[in-house]
């Protein structure tokens, strides 16, 4: 349970009660009532008080829900295929997509796809159109109904530096080249009001929605070299490089500096301001590639992989024909945004277009 109060000095104590139980007084401002039985009814109360001693409450029935990746994971439209990914330092397992599933998600007034539950329980899915019926159209499901906008994914490719989500300086240090500081063109400024980036996008339309989103998954543009230095303007190729050539994919992120999170997350990088991110390489080709549910015909999308630098900084973009491109930085593509459900939202639904999962609020 998670209250909103405010109050123009503070709130000084929560009171959370389950039905007619013991009020449970803490500082902080949300609760986890445990071995509550699925299906079971309670009427959930919320008192606060401030320093002076001022009182609010208010009440809510509940209906008591699976947690949203237990839920996917035991419906009939669950992920089949697993591995090990990069939550938790590697050490939870994800189960992933393939093909054409049904796995459609309505949260925030948008569709989704799920791409796999993540290792922690968290729910990770890419934007896949604006909610306007009742059941995805034609205009969701390819083109330009899949995107925010197009955007460059750097402004600039004249070094090694700009692969990155975030990104260092020009240095003859690989860790200052690719340290986490700068924010790309297409993650837009922490206070963007260009909806094109993700950024803006997310500050536009997912603010209001945070509560369900999960900081600490994180996202993967794994820096990692295969060759080269990774300096400046030295060739080098980076490690899904060799791992696309070799169709080796994997969903483990070789160095948790290159695992995006939020700043109040407790594994990562702690560089993004809004937990959204894009999709990897490996994510792609695990799914199906082009006869998969991430191929979207009409448009070529960028991926958050770095490929190479030779002479100009080249990120992987899916192509409008379903094959791996790997454009320069520069140059503008799709963006589809992709965000993390917590692990214990409540959903209901069963991921068809007609009946797609969607979150209890």
């Amino acid at each position: 349970v998670m209250a909103n109060a405010s109050d123009n000095i503070g709130i000084y104590y929560y009171y959370f009660q389950l039905d007619n139980e013991e009020e449970i007084r803490i500082e902080e401002n949300s609760y986890t009532f445990e071995g509550l039985e699925k299906d079971s009814i309670h009427t959930v109360t919320v008192r606060v008080e401030d320093a002076a001693g001022n009182e609010a409450s208010d009440s809510k029935e509940v209906t008591v829900g699976l947690k949203g990746g237990t839920f996917i994971l035991a419906s009939e439209n669950a992920p089949t295929n697993s591995t090990t990914d990069w939550t938790n330092e590697g050490k939870g397992i994800t189960y992933y997509y393939t093909g054409n599933p049904d796995n459609w998600v309505q949260f925030a007034g948008f569709y989704w796809r799920i791409i796999r539950i993540n290792g922690d329980g968290s729910i990770r899915m890419i934007y896949q159109g604006v909610a306007d019926s009742e059941t995805p159209d034609d205009g969701n499901v390819t083109g330009a109904g899949t995107q925010i906008g197009i955007k460059a994914f750097n402004s600039l490719s004249n070094n090694n530096m700009y692969v990155g989500l975030k990104y260092g300086s020009n240095s003859s240090d690989y860790n200052t080249t690719h340290a986490n500081i700068n924010n790309s063109t297409i993650l837009g400024s922490d206070n963007s009001n260009d909806t094109t980036t993700l950024n803006g996008w997310y500050r536009a339309n997912l603010l209001e929605y945070a509560s369900y989103i999960d900081g600490n998954a994180g996202f993967c543009g794994d820096r990692t070299l295969y060759s080269g230095s990774g300096i400046g303007t030295s060739t080098t190729y980076y490690t899904v490089y060799n791992r696309l050539a070799n169709n080796n994919y994997s969903l483990q992120c070789n160095d948790s500096r290159d695992i995006y999170t939020t700043t109040n997350s407790s594994t990562g990088n702690k560089s993004l301001t809004y937990p959204i991110g894009l999709l990897t390489v490996d994510e792609y080709f695990l799914s199906g590639s082009w006869n998969c549910y991430l191929f979207v015909t009409g448009i070529t999308y960028w991926t958050m992989s770095p490929r190479s630098f030779d002479g100009d900084a080249l990120v992987f973009a899916v192509t409008s024909y379903g094959g791996m491109g790997w454009p320069t930085v520069d140059s503008t593509n799709a963006v589809r945004p992709v965000i993390n459900l917590r692990s214990d939202v409540a959903l209901s639904g069963s991921g068809t277009t007609t009946d797609p999962f969607v979150v209890v609020s």
